[in-house]
């Protein structure tokens, strides 16, 4: 079943999906050489409770915390510890928040430290791989549009797309149809319409698209152990133009400052 949502709904997951933007933000102040992820998903937990929200991870099917961070050849679902992250790490943090009664999801993949350039590389075609998917997410595509314009920017980088993890629909439930592939074929899928919410979020990896899945039942890894990247934001199918819900302005302010 595939929920359309009402502009009154609209607003309500954007309010959700800024407090995910602003809880990256507040964590981002943090990042660096020797801080915990344990540490990063207390100052999480806090920050959306204290800004009238509740974390949309904690206890999603027994997930235990409010982050998934995920250094290195961890693709996504990592379980935050208490393990100083070292300089040169690729860190990906996922986020999601509910609110008023919708859930917003966004992730954003950070450099702890000083990076190799190989890997800030990876970084910018995953981060740009989510905008070109995104240039599609209107009226009248399809999810294949989507999918294909993501797949053919990383693989034509050089890095792989994971095939096993995807996008979703979004909104009272975390969860919705339909699925948002990153990869695939133009005109496949879903006919896209007006009010659909979806989070897209490429997950790209430095080397190949095989992955894991580590006894614990979360943390996903490259079976190669190389880095991977994930991106993602939550967005509003429109005619024209899709509309991001979540932003990255938050997070980039405080990075670049």
């Amino acid at each position: 079943m595939i929920y359309y949502k009402t502009e009154e709904e609209i607003e309500l997951i954007k309010d959700s999906s800024l407090l995910v933007a602003k809880t990256h933000a507040e964590i981002a102040k943090f990042i660096k050489p020797g801080v915990t992820s344990i540490f990063l998903d207390k100052i999480a937990e806090e920050f959306i409770n204290d800004n009238g929200g509740k974390p949309a991870f904690k206890g999603y099917n027994k997930f235990p915390n409010t982050l998934c961070v995920s250094p290195n050849e961890e693709v996504v679902h990592g379980i935050p510890n208490d393990k100083p992250i070292k300089s040169g790490t690729v860190l990906s943090v996922d986020c999601g928040v509910l609110k008023n009664g919708f859930y917003g999801d966004s992730a954003f993949t950070f450099e702890v430290g000083e990076t190799k350039e190989d890997f800030k590389n990876l970084l910018k075609v995953t981060r740009d791989s989510l905008y070109k998917g995104i240039e599609k997410a209107t009226t009248g595509n399809s999810i294949g549009d989507i999918a294909f314009a993501i797949q053919s920017h990383v693989e034509n980088s050089g890095y792989s797309v994971v095939r096993e993890l995807v996008g979703h629909g979004i909104g009272r439930n975390l969860h919705e149809s339909p699925e948002v592939p990153n990869y695939g074929k133009r005109g496949k899928g879903l006919k896209l319409k007006s009010g659909l919410v979806i989070a897209i979020e490429p997950m790209v990896n430095y080397g190949n698209k095989d992955i894991f899945q580590l006894s614990d039942g979360w943390t996903i890894k490259t079976r190669d152990m190389l880095p991977s990247a994930h991106f993602e934001h939550t967005v509003l199918v429109k005619n024209d133009k899709a509309e991001i819900l979540s932003s990255f302005d938050y997070v980039d302010e405080v990075l670049n400052n």
